[in-house]
């Protein structure tokens, strides 16, 4: 920066160049971009913790400019990189940071898609680099009544079926209960996969293939864990053939499309 705060630093990165040129003290300089994490002071010198601070509380975010572009650092990979250095001390030490650029409309579009996946309960992809970063950022500027969200439940006399989570390329996970006696399903897919897991209570499925007939059957109960699949071209229910609700987790491979639901009603 050409101002005297830049050049303070700069004389700063000479001095300590010069320690370690004449003593032989390690010295590594770092030149950190916009640092953010968790904790950053909103309304300061992170755009970041202020985008986060304002969307989570509904208040105005200002962009002057959304094509401009900002280099980011996470605070963990800074903080690990200084760790490392302190554990693992040597003169060739890898002094480059993991960083990421991004324009202003961007992070925007990306914080608030956050927000978003509350309403309509579709997940970013959040488990890796930037993104993940951001998620966990954007989670630690909620307060305490944001700690939870309500999510659709639809109720029947056969029981309950909740959607929890939807992701953008690997389907949706819910549950869904049954009382006892009550049987569920009685379809099949052509593409679609589901994965069941019985949480609690017994339940019995029965599958037959459209096309041959082939049939058979599976039970299983929560007490010992065993994930069944739905297999395309086979139709399928369960039942609840305990004497307790019946708690079921399920895992469909695609989103629930109301327009082509890839569901078919077939009797076993």
């Amino acid at each position: 920066m050409d101002n005297e705060y830049g050049k303070s630093k700069l004389e700063a990165e000479s001095i300590l160049n010069r320690l370690q040129s004449e003593n032989g003290n390690p010295v590594f300089i770092f030149r950190l971009p916009n640092v953010f994490g968790k904790w950053c002071l909103p309304n300061y010198n992170s755009v970041i913790a202020t985008f986060c601070y304002n969307i989570v509380r509904d208040l105005p975010v200002k962009i002057n400019d959304p094509d401009a572009t900002i280099v980011l650092a996470y605070i963990d990979d800074v903080v690990d990189k200084f760790i490392n250095i302190l554990n693992n001390f040597s003169q060739n030490f890898d002094q480059n940071l993991t960083t990421y650029k991004i324009t202003l409309g961007e992070l925007y579009r990306i914080l608030q898609s956050f927000k978003q996946s509350r309403k309509d309960l579709v997940i970013p992809n959040v488990g890796t680099g930037l993104i993940r970063a951001l998620y966990a950022t954007f989670t630690s500027y909620l307060d305490t009544n944001s700690f939870s969200y309500p999510i659709p439940q639809y109720k029947d006399p056969r029981g309950v079926f909740v959607e929890m989570l939807k992701t953008q390329d690997a389907g949706q996970f819910s549950f869904f209960t049954a009382h006892p006696g009550v049987t569920r399903g009685e379809h099949y897919h052509h593409s679609k996969i589901e994965k069941f897991l019985v949480i609690s209570g017994k339940a019995k499925f029965r599958f037959r293939h459209i096309i041959t007939n082939e049939y058979f059957e599976i039970f299983t109960e929560g007490d010992i864990p065993q994930v069944v699949e739905s297999i395309p071209g086979w139709t399928h229910d369960i039942t609840n053939v305990g004497q307790e609700k019946m708690v079921v987790m399920l895992w469909a491979s695609e989103i629930f499309d109301k327009s082509k639901p890839d569901t078919y009603s077939c009797k076993i």
